[in-house]
């Protein structure tokens, strides 16, 4: 296993490519080393053999599930469909299918960093607060399973009309994020979002939903422990412990390598013991079969025979569930989900660059990664999913546990999504998981999401009670103000039926609520740069110089654009396409920062970058 941490820059295309123990490696091990220091078994530009690519890009998607069920999930209740399991499973292949899409484009033609895409929480609040409207609230008879006919037309109408309306404010409002990507006003933006803004942003996306995902636990807090302990057991504890399994190489034939499946696999492994263990309880009967008893929803057959019903193969299409409507009140909340899911990207923009070996993004490809994920929200908007799309911040971190950057294994993540979306059986299945499963994955998930919006005060000088205050009393405030205004609504009304929609709407998104204030405050109280944690901010996302030429490696267009192809003079001065440098000028950009001893090896580092592994 020495092979793989040979210090000749061959060793790692000729051996590294042909195990998988590489890949698997802990954290003293492994073969190349990002920017972060982090040694890694594949860079972004590497191809790992075809297996390989197959079994992380299945883990990519394994990952990624708990967010893909959990957003139809979620929104079931508020769309009328929490008894017509079926949709539910509708809904589910509609949005791994339209992830998959989101995911190829964003890999080869977007921000080209190994990043999953899919359905948004930031959307979810929104999206739940519109659809709590007077005017959207679902009739009574729709809450009783008795009184449900999943198949007449009154109840078709009911639902569809629904997610028809947010299916048109997220067409609608993606076109912004199209506009801010492309048109390169991102970075514009970034001038005045620092920390203490984005903090109370991402942390509100997640504890609003405390409710849900106990409702959804507390049906057998057992199984829901149960999961959280797998999960945790296999994600904190084990990881570093190597499992012997076999493998192959040329030079050593067939041998048992020692293999991280603990740390590659935590989900996959979690979910399927919790899942397996309620199928036994089920068929020993342990499990209540009275629907009306508690304990009733772990068992594995407790959400209907939806399995049998589900077809085979079912292609989902734009318009599915028929013609998008518009209203003003949702455009303007699903704008503030826009606006956090534009500045939570560019921090996973950047943390995947450490990950998985490139140089920190230049503004031309964040710019084409935003544009790229507006287009995401227009076509998970026009497929019906009942979300936008964004990048998954779990993905990014499943990329420092595998040591595995190749944006190759994505690729293959999202042709699994897609082959999961059009295979009806599948979301069939995920739909009919345990309700109390499902539970114990959002308390791990919602958890995780609002301590990474915590995390965000790290670059700030949380001794400094102006800080303090803007962050404390952001954070209560969005917890507060939507808590009120959701039941006194009556007391905001202006007569204006339109601007009554719009002000519940917003004051009822805790996010939009922290956000604004974290952004006013911020802005207005006087601090230094270095208190309001935006030169750490800044450094943090700055890397050392890089060479041009590694550079557009990494995040140029593929297959020959803007080089063999479509290569015009006013090409490059769009905000969103590369800046091309003579070789001159690179010399001059490495001479400049001090790095002419390391001209050399950064051209023996891209010529073995290039060599077999160019996508």
């Amino acid at each position: 296993m020495a092979s793989c941490t040979g210090s000749a820059a061959g060793e790692h295309g000729s051996s590294c490519h042909s195990s998988p123990a590489c890949a698997a490696r802990g954290p003293e091990e492994g073969g190349d080393t990002g920017h972060s220091g982090t040694k890694l078994g594949y860079i972004v530009t590497d191809v790992p053999p075809w297996y390989l690519c197959i079994l992380l890009g299945l883990q990519h998607f394994l990952t990624a599930i708990g967010g893909l069920v959990a957003v139809p999930l979620i929104l079931s209740k508020a769309l009328c469909l929490q008894f017509d399991l079926l949709t539910q499973s509708h809904l589910i292949s509609t949005i791994f299918f339209v992830s998959g899409i989101c995911t190829l484009l964003q890999v080869l033609f977007g921000v080209r960093l190994p990043i999953i895409q899919g359905g948004t929480f930031t959307f979810l609040t929104p999206t739940l607060a519109m659809l709590s409207l007077p005017s959207w609230k679902c009739p009574d008879w729709t809450q009783n399973a008795t009184l449900v006919n999943t198949s007449s037309p009154e109840f078709i109408q009911v639902w569809q009309t629904r997610i028809r309306e947010v299916q048109g404010t997220i067409i609608v409002a993606s076109c912004f994020q199209i506009f801010v990507g492309f048109s390169g006003l991102i970075g514009f933006l970034m001038r005045f979002i620092g920390p203490l803004t984005i903090a109370p942003t991402i942390t509100l996306v997640a504890l609003p939903l405390f409710e849900s995902a106990g409702d959804m636990a507390g049906q057998h807090w057992g199984m829901a422990f149960m999961t959280i302990f797998f999960i945790v057991l296999f994600s904190q504890y084990l990881k570093d412990v190597a499992v012997p399994l076999p493998s192959y190489q040329r030079d050593k034939k067939r041998h048992f390598s020692p293999i991280y499946v603990f740390q590659i696999f935590p989900v996959l492994l979690g979910l399927s013991l919790s899942w397996l263990l309620c199928y036994v309880l089920t068929v020993t009967s342990v499990l209540p079969a009275a629907p009306s008893a508690y304990g009733h929803l772990a068992r594995t057959d407790a959400r209907g025979d939806v399995l049998s019903q589900a077809p085979w193969f079912r292609l989902p299409y734009p318009g599915q569930w028929g013609t998008p409507t518009v209203s003003l009140a949702g455009i303007f909340g699903i704008l503030a989900g826009v606006i956090s899911s534009m500045l939570e990207s560019v921090g996973d923009y950047y943390a995947c660059a450490r990950l998985c070996g490139a140089p920190p993004p230049p503004q031309h490809a964040i710019s084409r990664g935003i544009g790229v994920e507006g287009i995401g929200c227009l076509l998970a908007g026009a497929w019906g999913t009942g979300s936008g799309t964004t990048s998954y911040s779990e993905n990014v971190g499943a990329l420092g546990i595998t040591k595995v950057g190749s944006r190759m294994v994505i690729i293959s993540g999202a042709c699994t999504m897609l082959l999961s979306g059009i295979f009806g059986k599948v979301g069939a299945m995920l739909a009919s998981i345990p309700i109390p499963v499902i539970g114990g994955m959002f308390l791990v998930m919602f958890g995780v999401i609002a301590a990474v919006g915590i995390a965000n005060l790290q670059y700030t000088d949380m001794n400094s009670s102006r800080n303090i205050f803007i962050f404390g009393f952001s954070l209560f405030a969005g917890l507060t103000i939507p808590n009120w205004a959701s039941k006194n609504s009556t007391l905001l009304e202006t007569g204006i039926i339109q601007l009554d929609q719009v002000i519940l709407v917003l004051l009822t998104t805790g996010m939009f609520v922290g956000g604004l204030l974290g952004f006013i405050l911020d802005n207005t109280i006087p601090g230094t740069q270095e208190e309001r944690g935006l030169l750490a901010w800044k450094q943090s996302h700055e890397g050392g110089t890089e060479s041009s030429q590694l550079v557009s490696k990494v995040y140029d267009f593929p297959f020959g654009i803007g080089t063999k192809y479509c290569n015009v003079s006013w090409f490059h001065y769009l905000p969103a396409c590369p800046k091309r440098l003579s070789c001159d000028n690179r010399m001059d950009e490495l001479k400049a920062a001090g790095q002419k001893n390391s001209v050399k090896a950064s051209l023996e580092r891209n010529f073995e970058i290039c060599a077999d592994t160019r996508i």
